[in-house]
């Protein structure tokens, strides 16, 4: 059957009358369209915003643009003229000239906006905007994908210098390479910028995350974690679970291990203990197959019908919703009946206002993202680069045998032992710095911003502060790109750096949990180089997108020791 469909214009050429909607459609010529999108295209990547209003104002008119129209993704009500052909049928043509009508309102508003960004605000940055909506995001992805995303940076800090203009994730963004930059941004968090993350990564942990949170709310809930994981209550409270899980795992391995998997295991299993209190058990098995398929839904498409991935993510949250629902609904339950226990979820049971059980819900979930995924990647990325520069690991080996031997072969780790691993530390900080597990952080300006060199950050727009820009660079560390933990041990060179250093981010969002994160991998590195000698089966890449993770998970062989030697 054919179906009756209304044909399209859009727009009103200049200097021509206005075209009769009952008359034949009027005819572009292909290769005129062609080479038009693509003028305007060149501009738009160089970000010349008055070549390219000259250039789009020459073929059509453009009136002014109504943001609140915006309302869904197919309403185009830009003050343009459709007219109607009463006989036309659905062809190839009617696609062609939707998509483009897609491209002609894309830069209309993008016009728009970066006209009055212009005329209102003072210069932007320099960079370049990429292609329409898919903006340079492609190339960050690619380059991330490899060992070495370096160059991503590189070429453009050396083209437009530390802090440059770019559009990544659907969305004009200034990213900085920038340690003065960076210090702003993170520094003045309520002030002149708010977290803002891409929606995939917002709809997967909820608003109530900490990661989303703002103002007061944050605050509180910020204060209480890093209550909860501050040094006393580790020493007095969860060293000795740390160490009897780590052990607990560890007495599990086979002769040939993934290092990657092992160590999310007991991450995880770490995690949930001092969230809720739970032993490994079938349930946090089964639960932590659901976070994995929430994590890997982080930077993808975030809209169901186009990213199975993220289809998959957001059903994987809705069961690890429920599931940490039920936890709290017992848990209130038990509180009622007088039944308390020592654990973060019981203080937030116990926190004077109280929280919903969507709150807790919502914070608890990213806090076991930020627990699991994070100091996971740590422990392999510590053993592989130990692995790769075989002096530190002698080192590393040394300071531990003489722990073992003064602590005794089976006795627990006690918070002495841990203060006294001064070399580790230094393998901890080259680790984290190497491998920049957070390689930046997103923000929004909430006004206009003015940043070194008379340049301004436009209100509304998103900024990076790139952590690996400043980490990587030879301007900051000697031989950046090297992985030396002997820096750390010069006391004037660690002091000169550790203002440039932040691989658990600054300001008041400095993640909580950053002794905690030492004391995991300390000592998983203790009872690994005191209970194993290990080599990598295979060579084994380190990627950085979505999340910072080895391609193959890392394969080692493995012979248990027995007083230092192999058994």
């Amino acid at each position: 059957m054919r179906i009756a469909f209304a044909a399209f214009v859009l727009g009103e050429r200049r200097r021509e009358p206005a075209l009769d909607p009952l008359a034949p459609a009027p005819k572009l010529s292909k290769s005129a369209l062609a080479n038009w999108l693509g003028t305007l295209s060149s501009i738009w990547s160089t970000c010349d915003l008055n070549r390219l209003e000259v250039e789009f104002e020459e073929y059509w008119v453009v009136p002014p643009i109504h943001l609140s129209r915006l309302q869904t993704f197919f309403q185009f009500s830009f003050h343009t003229h459709i007219y109607l052909h009463p006989c036309a049928l659905i062809t190839s043509a009617v696609i062609v000239m939707f998509v483009f009508s897609l491209i002609l309102s894309f830069l209309s508003l993008s016009i728009y906006i970066l006209r009055r960004s212009r005329r209102r605000r003072g210069r932007l940055p320099p960079g370049n905007l990429g292609l329409p909506w898919i903006g340079e995001t492609l190339q960050l992805i690619s380059a991330y994908k490899t060992e070495n995303p370096e160059p991503f940076i590189d070429d453009r800090v050396g083209r437009y210098g530390p802090v440059f203009t770019t559009h990544l994730f659907g969305e004009p963004t200034v990213f900085s390479a920038d340690l003065e930059t960076n210090r702003l941004i993170l520094q003045n968090e309520g002030r002149l910028f708010e977290s803002s993350y891409p929606g995939s990564i917002s709809n997967l942990l909820g608003r109530h995350s900490l990661l989303l949170m703002r103002g007061s709310l944050h605050k509180r809930m910020h204060s209480l974690t890093t209550s909860f994981a501050n040094s006393a209550i580790i020493r007095d409270h969860l060293l000795l679970d740390i160490d009897r899980l780590v052990c607990l795992n560890m007495d599990s391995w086979t002769a040939r291990v993934l290092l990657m998997e092992e160590a999310k295991k007991i991450t995880f299993q770490l995690t949930v203990k001092q969230l809720m209190s739970f032993d490994p058990c079938e349930w946090t098995e089964n639960l932590m197959k659901e976070y994995m398929l929430v994590i890997e839904g982080f930077f993808t498409i975030p809209l169901p019908i186009f990213s199975t991935t993220y289809r998959k993510a957001i059903q994987a949250r809705g069961k690890v919703a429920e599931a940490l629902r039920l936890v709290v609904r017992d848990r209130r339950r038990a509180a009622e009946r007088g039944e308390v226990k020592n654990d973060m979820l019981a203080a937030l049971l116990e926190e004077q206002g109280g929280f919903s059980d969507d709150q807790i819900v919502d914070f608890m979930l990213a806090l076991l993202v930020a627990g699991y995924e994070t100091t996971s990647t740590i422990m392999t990325l510590a053993v592989k680069f130990l692995t790769e520069t075989p002096l530190a690991l002698a080192q590393l080996k040394h300071e531990h045998e003489e722990i073992r031997l003064k602590r005794g072969e089976t006795d627990a780790l006690l918070w002495e032992d841990y203060k006294s691993m001064s070399f580790t530390q230094c393998v901890v900080n080259e680790t984290l710095r190497v491998a920049n597990i957070i390689s930046g952080v997103f923000r929004r300006a909430i006004t206009d911003v003015t940043i070194k060199e008379g340049y301004t950050i436009p209100k509304g727009w998103k900024v990076f502060a790139s952590f690996r820009g400043v980490h990587m660079d030879n301007h900051h560390f000697k031989d950046a790109r090297v992985f030396n933990p002997w820096r750390w041990q010069n006391y004037s060179e660690a002091t000169s750096t550790i203002s440039m250093y932040n691989p658990f981010g600054g300001g008041p969002r400095r993640c909580p949990g950053v002794e905690l994160a030492r004391v995991e991998l300390s000592v998983f590195l203790h009872r690994l180089v005191t209970q194993f000698s290990w080599e990598a089966i295979e060579q084994d890449k380190l990627v950085f997108f979505p999340t910072t993770r080895t391609q193959k998970r890392y394969p080692i062989t493995i012979q248990r020791l027995k007083q230092g030697v192999v058994e």
